[in-house]
């Protein structure tokens, strides 16, 4: 019998493209294999032990943190606008009380951030509503919806010609958690399973040492790596930078606050 490989989740949306884009081209991947898939499927897969490592939502994290070790130095964060979690609404977000808003089924994080700014920062009560909504949907028969990834993404572009929705807002909940809370927040973090193999838990120690690689290669690299992005053709190279350029890949010691400030309010809250 062959050795066992590393099962380890990617993220479908660019945020982390950069990261996987060096990963794949500079790095030994032999003994790797890459599982797709948005957020809330990587949640599952690695809670039930499909894959063993994974950048994963801080929700699942912060929910099941008995059954995972961090990796520690990295993460999905931002310290103020990350522009592709945001809430489009026909009226200010203070005028929300009692009306539905929708959210994507693909990222538990931003729907917990979206409860938490709702109801400790403006004060109104809404129900977040799991829909397939995307930059074209439109939405035109509720008052509010949130888009994350490139969806959103998509929709800042689409709907940057205000004839094409008129009356709609928009708010960068990144942006918004920063004027509140005054710490960046974090919406993914690399966690693996503590039950891994002893073969297993050796590859980790490579990943480790791979993506601390990967990492710096990256940020050296947008430019370049924007060229090769799926949002190319979308979004201008200039755009994509800027996007990743929004992203911080590290996990500090503020973003480490940001963390615990989220565990809080998620628990006061009954998210967690």
């Amino acid at each position: 019998m062959g050795k066992q490989k590393l099962r380890i989740g990617k993220f479908t949306y660019s945020n982390l493209f950069p990261l996987f884009y060096m990963l794949e081209k500079k790095c030994d991947c032999s003994m790797y294999e890459f599982v797709g898939g948005v957020p809330s499927t990587l949640n599952k897969l690695i809670r039930t032990g499909k894959i063993d490592v994974s950048p994963s939502s801080s929700i699942e994290y912060l929910r099941c943190g008995e059954k995972y070790s961090l990796l520690d130095g990295h993460s999905i964060s931002s310290d103020g606008p990350v522009r592709s979690i945001l809430l489009f609404t026909k009226k200010p977000i203070a005028a929300l009380d009692g009306h539905t808003i929708l959210t994507s089924s693909h990222s538990e994080t931003s729907v917990a951030l979206l409860e938490i700014i709702l109801r400790k920062y403006y004060r109104v009560r809404c129900k977040l509503k799991s829909a397939e909504v995307t930059h074209k949907s439109g939405a035109s028969d509720v008052d509010a919806y949130l888009l994350i990834g490139d969806d959103a993404l998509k929709a800042m572009k689409y709907y940057s010609d205000k004839v094409r929705k008129p009356g709609f807002i928009s708010y960068d909940l990144g942006e918004l958690w920063r004027k509140y809370a005054r710490l960046p927040f974090t919406y993914a973090l690399w966690i693996y399973r503590k039950d891994l193999s002893e073969e297993k838990s050796e590859l980790m120690i490579r990943l480790k040492e791979d993506l601390d690689y990967a990492k710096k290669l990256a940020h050296k690299n947008l430019r370049k790596i924007a060229k090769e992005s799926p949002m190319n053709g979308i979004l201008t190279e200039e755009e994509i930078v800027t996007y990743w350029k929004s992203i911080s890949y590290d996990f500090g010691d503020e973003y480490k606050k940001g963390l615990e400030l989220f565990r809080k309010y998620s628990k006061e809250l009954g998210l967690i």
